[in-house]
């Protein structure tokens, strides 16, 4: 069966040492970039030996989970939860959850005040990557190239008043006018065959591989979705930043941003729809206005998020696929006159075989 492909590698969460490899089933798994994957999976406990070591190697929040398809590494995370179960008939089986390493991040908080003053916003996320690993038994392995440079310098403050959990402070980072994108990505290195968790980073958006993958609907894409979404879109914007306490007698008002209006939008017919952003540890006037001018942009032209879901026995793909361009081809009622684009993978979501289904891939696309 294509699931015997997969097998988890139990590890510990600081040294990446391997604790054991145990076989797995109903394993599916999910990576993005621009938010935290997830895989879970079940370990089969057939006999009282399998069920001791599972028991030894698995410590939520300390154990690392890879999956392993065939020779190569297809995600990482930290395990998170685990769920012992046994059924009528006395099989007992051990349901884990992880979360990818970004999610190590949300676990993590600036305790202490972070500055940087006209620091290339890469740099200023290396920082709080390091900042985070200096602390004791905060290095979870997580490596870098301290030679890319996005080529935007930026001035932050990242208080210890606020207690700003990192990935918060990234993601806020990132979403700024002229900002980037990043993930952690999971792989085998080709020349060590060490398993490496690598800080990825681009401009003002990830791009990876160098040919076109060529997908058909009739073909290797089995099905599609094509969301059109008008909820998420707006001609108006103001974004709300800290309050100001320095004054105790004086009302706590918050610093807000000047109000954004699309006037061409609106003289071309659209309504009036507006918009919201909360960045509450956001103390400088530049910093919140550069937030609103990029949601603005954001929400006049919201993306949407096609997906289509391919067979890997017809088409064989893996996560290497995030950040890479495909040519997608679809023709069918709606598209009588033929789709012919290119997009860029931006989440990657892997489902077992299930009866009478094959192992798929859901690719999730956005505009190239």
């Amino acid at each position: 069966m294509l699931q015997s492909a997969y097998q988890v590698l139990l590890c510990d969460l600081r040294t990446d040492e391997l604790l054991d490899a145990l076989p797995v089933t109903d394993v599916s798994f999910d990576d993005w970039i621009g938010k935290v994957g997830s895989a879970t999976a079940t370990i089969p406990l057939p006999t009282r030996a399998v069920a001791a070591r599972a028991r030894a190697a698995i410590k939520p929040g300390r154990t690392a989970l890879w999956i392993e398809h065939g020779s190569e590494i297809w995600w990482g995370g930290v395990l998170w939860t685990a769920n012992l179960t046994s059924d009528a008939r006395e099989v007992l089986g051990l349901q884990v959850q992880a979360g990818g390493w970004a999610s190590y991040l949300d676990h993590r908080a600036v305790l202490h005040t972070q500055q940087a003053t006209g620091v290339d916003q890469f740099d200023i996320v290396r920082g709080l990557i390091a900042y985070t690993a200096s602390l004791p038994g905060g290095d979870i392995g997580i490596e870098y190239d301290t030679g890319l440079l996005s080529g935007v310098k930026r001035d932050r403050t990242f208080r210890r008043y606020d207690v700003p959990r990192i990935r918060e402070v990234i993601d806020q980072l990132a979403a700024v006018e002229n900002g980037f994108e990043w993930r952690i990505a999971s792989y085998r290195d080709p020349s060590t065959g060490r398993r490496t968790k690598a800080l990825r980073l681009g401009a003002p958006v990830i791009r990876t591989g160098g040919s076109v993958v060529v997908l058909d609907h009739p073909g290797p894409i089995l099905s599609y979705g094509w969301p059109i979404d008008g909820t998420v879109q707006a001609t108006v914007w103001q974004s709300r930043g800290a309050s100001d306490n320095r004054n105790q007698a004086a009302e706590s008002l918050p610093l807000m941003s000047d109000l954004l209006v699309d006037a061409g939008q609106l003289a071309a017919g659209w309504p009036r729809l507006d918009g919201t952003s909360d960045y509450s540890t956001v103390t400088d006037r530049n910093t919140l206005g550069a937030h609103a001018r990029a949601d603005l942009a954001a929400a006049l032209h919201p993306q949407t998020i096609p997906e289509i879901t391919v067979a890997l026995d017809r088409t064989p793909l893996s996560p290497a696929l995030l950040g890479a361009t495909v040519r997608v081809r679809i023709r069918d009622d709606w598209w009588a006159e033929g789709l012919d684009a290119q997009y860029r993978v931006v989440g990657l979501s892997i489902s077992p075989p299930l009866r009478g289904r094959p192992e798929t891939a859901k690719l999730y696309l956005e505009a190239a």
